[in-house]
């Protein structure tokens, strides 16, 4: 490939490492709210949810401009791609950080009522299976990727004992089950956020080894190779 091809690749793969770092940060700041009921910090995460937005649609732009103008093959095309579909995980999980933060501005209204410490421990092992699957693209570690793909399953299981704990508390009181709601919502998106983590570590090991893993895992099919 040319040395211009080289120069704008880098260059895109630099502003997805800035936007990797600026995702982490809104959902360590979406959590943070919700846990404290902090409706400024709530506010922040919404607010750069626009510039997240924004920087996604940038890199999208110069990727399929590389795409257009230098037909990249093999093992370029493969870090391309997976460039433009971990750009788009970031954004969806920046949206999800956003749609937590929402859930705990309206927290607010209830002061009273106990959010599980169940959810602080599903946002936890969230953020390391993002941190996780960013540290394994950033590096081309497959085997951190497959880790990241095998903890998923807990992440679920902790998801189902968050909605036990919240469907007790309805039954407690039904003054609760508004705010409970929220946070069954709240949980839902950490869940979800995990799920992404999942994607992008499942793009690491079609970037490195030319593997297609995704919808596979369960259905004892062969995962596909690709050149």
């Amino acid at each position: 490939m040319t040395r211009h091809f080289i120069h704008d690749l880098e260059d895109a793969y630099r502003r997805l490492l800035t936007l990797s770092g600026s995702v982490e940060q809104i959902i360590e700041r979406a959590i943070g709210a919700l846990t404290r009921r902090d409706v400024e910090l709530a506010r922040e995460v919404i607010r750069a949810d626009e510039e997240i937005d924004q920087t996604e649609v940038r890199i999208e732009e110069e990727c399929l401009k590389m795409l257009a103008l230098h037909q990249p093959v093999a093992t370029d095309l493969r870090r391309l791609t997976t460039m433009m579909k971990v750009n788009n995980d970031l954004e969806q999980i920046a949206d999800l950080a956003c749609g937590i933060a929402q859930r705990a501005s309206r927290l607010v209204d209830y002061p009273s009522f106990p959010i599980p410490e169940l959810i602080d421990q599903l946002a936890q092992r969230a953020v390391q299976q993002v941190r996780a699957g960013l540290n394994a693209f950033v590096n081309h570690d497959v085997r951190l990727s497959q880790s990241v793909i095998e903890k998923d399953d807990d992440v679920d299981e902790l998801n189902v004992k968050v909605i036990e704990s919240l469907a007790q508390l309805m039954q407690q009181d039904a003054g609760w089950i508004p705010p409970a709601l929220e946070c069954f919502s709240a949980a839902r998106g950490l869940e979800q956020i995990a799920d992404h983590a999942v994607n992008v570590a499942e793009d690491v090991i079609y970037m490195v080894d030319g593997v297609i893993v995704r919808h596979r895992r369960s259905d004892g099919i062969e995962p596909a190779s690709l050149p």
